[in-house]
């Protein structure tokens, strides 16, 4: 457990010293990862014992060891710890997804999606590779683009199944790797599996660990909100990437792809029995 947490679930229990410093530490985190013990003793006004008694009762080797700790947790930001109050306003949504779009409008370029689309319409076989809570969904996505459009495609989020997947490929095969951040150990190595067995590789994410090992990169620049409680609008450049290539790919394959989305779009519709203006899907 983590040094924020485990003094958290061990306040009720310290004695009133070892509180008044453990409440202290959590709500002046980088100042005690930064200073000496006798100026927390100071600051907090208590004695240099009552900090090591603390770091005892929270099973650190020693005080060096609790701030060591301490910086640790500091280093993901305060942002995590502080209370928020500021409430949630609709149109600071939409905004974060106009701006991230604006980011990054330009940076998949004609030459980069032709390269991408010479890979996908040729091969036999494209795996689809993505981890976590938004790359998990746009390799679903992903999958659900390519299948309408006469390319044959498997999206898998497991790191086992994708290893397994990737030890499978034939020479040609492609992978579309995801990641937002670009350093997704999972899917790195299940990507290298398949490149050990001649497969192409076109990946949709940051400069990173990922983007080095593409044959075909598309890249995506994130730009993440202060605000924590705020769901990351990164997810939806990733999705305009997969559109983009997913749009390449139905011109490319137009005369494959037009009689595919014809016979869906006419079981939808049969299905639904509504408004043929519907999308094809739901």
């Amino acid at each position: 457990m983590d040094i924020v947490s485990r003094m958290q679930n061990a306040l009720p229990t310290l004695r009133p010293a070892e509180q008044k410093v453990a409440q202290y530490i959590l709500d002046n985190l980088s100042f005690a990862a930064s200073a000496s013990i006798s100026e927390l003793a100071i600051k907090i006004a208590v004695s240099q014992a009552s900090i090591t008694r603390l770091a005892r009762a929270l099973n650190c080797d020693n005080v060096r060891d609790m701030k060591l700790k301490i910086a640790q947790s500091a280093a993901v930001g305060a942002r995590f710890i502080e209370e928020d109050t500021k409430p949630v306003e609709r149109a600071i949504v939409y905004q974060a997804i106009h701006d991230i779009l604006e980011l990054n409008a330009g940076l998949v370029t004609d030459e980069l999606l032709k390269k991408a689309c010479d890979l996908v319409t040729q091969t036999q076989h494209v795996l689809i590779f993505g981890v976590g809570g938004g790359s998990t969904i746009m390799a679903q996505e992903c999958h659900h683009r390519l299948f309408r459009l006469e390319i044959k495609s498997n999206a898998y989020s497991d790191p086992m199944l994708m290893r397994m997947s990737a030890a499978t490929v034939n020479k040609g095969d492609v992978v579309i790797a995801l990641s937002i951040s670009g350093e997704s150990p999972d899917v790195l190595a299940a990507t290298r599996i398949a490149q050990e067995y001649g497969a192409q590789i076109i990946t949709i994410c940051a400069s990173g660990s990922l983007s080095t090992v593409a044959d075909v990169h598309l890249p995506l620049k994130t730009q993440e909100s202060d605000y924590i409680f705020q769901p990351s609008a990164s997810r939806y450049v990733m999705l305009a990437a997969i559109d983009m290539l997913a749009s390449e790919v139905a011109i490319r394959n137009q005369r494959k792809s037009r009689e595919k989305l014809r016979r869906l779009k006419l079981h939808l519709d049969e299905h639904r029995q509504c408004s043929e203006r519907l999308p094809l899907g739901d």
